[in-house]
């Protein structure tokens, strides 16, 4: 089984903010208005525990070699592709709301994080990462931050 692929590094890059395009804008509508690859952006959770950060990411249709997870002491990047899985090329669509194409996600970390204590499992569609905590013994282990994440 391919595992999946940790980077880890000192900086994330945030990607651009794009307004939305004229052409998403009829994508939602109808999918011939599609002119060049959709982009949809996987749903996620992030919670903690007294000593990790848990993300759970639902990836459902994207291949583990397909997804790339990037990180800092402070920030995630989970980046990747789900190809379409469209069985007959000339079929006409009648409904079509599975978004696929390329995902970028950061997500801005509350603790800093160990990188000797990271896993990755993949299962059912689902992404979860656990991190552990770094401990610091300057710092309140009982004090709260705000999650703040794109």
């Amino acid at each position: 089984m391919k595992q999946i692929e940790i980077r880890f590094g000192d900086l994330i890059e945030t990607p651009a903010t794009e307004e939305k395009s004229f052409e998403e804008m009829f994508q939602s509508v109808n999918p011939m208005f599609c002119f060049s690859k959709r982009v949809w952006r996987p749903q996620m959770d992030i919670f903690e525990t007294r000593d990790e950060i848990i993300i759970q990411a639902e990836m459902a249709g994207v291949r583990q070699e397909n997804m790339v997870v990037e990180l800092s002491s402070k920030a995630v990047k989970i980046s990747g592709e789900r190809k379409s899985s469209q069985p007959d090329p000339t079929a006409t669509y009648r409904l079509a709301e599975i978004q696929f194409g390329r995902f970028e996600r950061v997500l801005y970390l509350p603790n800093v994080i160990d990188m000797k204590k990271v896993t990755a499992s993949y299962s059912n569609g689902f992404l979860e990462l656990k991190l552990g905590k770094q401990l610091n013994k300057n710092y309140a282990s009982e004090q709260k931050l705000p999650m703040d994440f794109l």
